[in-house]
């Protein structure tokens, strides 16, 4: 069992960083494709088809991809639960290695490359696939934390319990809206700190840039590593 302090502020915050990292150096280096944020892809791609621009592959896939990455992920979540073992772990290792496929494929294709050629594509699927594991594992392996790559639902949130916390008389309403305000904030600001972060690595280091979402996804991996660790030894 994790902390809670980890499980529902501090993961939460770099998964967070990792989603807005991963989609503004993905929309800026991929010709405009959004990784973690998939109803972006279809505003953009109805408006390539409206505007009568070539439809971009990336977009048209990004949505059955991310749907079948998540329903494989609730799979293997599944068959780890099944034998004994906690999934959080090997499910943040494998967005670690989505990330890293993600991170050299996506140099090897370049900067200017061709937005359909096949290894931009793979390429982009990859970041997608990445985003579709941390969607899934956030509501898997961290019941009760906020989503951390879908920020109108956590901004909507975050005000609606604002607003409660100033025209509510109950004391369990209250209760509750300081505690999920608490634990949404830093999912928020996470999020607004990987744009920045992401958009100004991109623009001094291209695509190398993701080495930044992938470096701290193996963070998040050795963190809870370490935070069970250290328990086990005060048991």
């Amino acid at each position: 069992m994790l902390p809670v302090y980890l499980s529902s502020r501090a993961l939460p915050f770099v998964l967070s960083v990792i989603a807005g990292s991963t989609d503004i150096i993905g929309f800026l280096g991929l010709s405009g494709l959004f990784t973690a944020h998939i109803t972006g892809n279809i505003v953009v791609l109805a408006a390539h088809i409206v505007i009568g621009d070539p439809a971009i592959l990336s977009y048209i896939l990004s949505v059955p991809v991310f749907m079948v990455v998540v329903g494989l992920t609730v799979l293997l979540a599944g068959r780890l639960e099944a034998i004994g073992v906690a999934s959080l772990e090997p499910l943040l290792l494998l967005q670690a290695f989505l990330l890293a496929g993600f991170l050299m494929l996506s140099v090897a294709a370049g900067e200017h490359t061709d937005p359909n050629a096949a290894i931009a594509v793979v390429a982009g699927m990859f970041g997608v696939s990445a985003m579709a594991v941390q969607n899934a594992l956030v509501q898997i392996s961290l019941p009760g934390a906020p989503p951390t790559a879908v920020m109108t639902s956590n901004i909507t949130r975050f005000m609606v319990d604002l607003g409660l916390l100033l025209v509510a008389r109950d004391p369990n309403k209250l209760a509750k809206a300081r505690n999920q305000a608490k634990n949404t904030w830093p999912a928020i600001i996470g999020f607004v700190i990987g744009c920045g972060l992401g958009a100004a690595l991109e623009a001094a280091w291209g695509l190398w840039s993701l080495a930044l979402p992938t470096g701290l996804a193996l963070l998040a991996f050795i963190l809870i590593l370490s935070a069970k660790s250290a328990e086990q030894k005060s048991e």
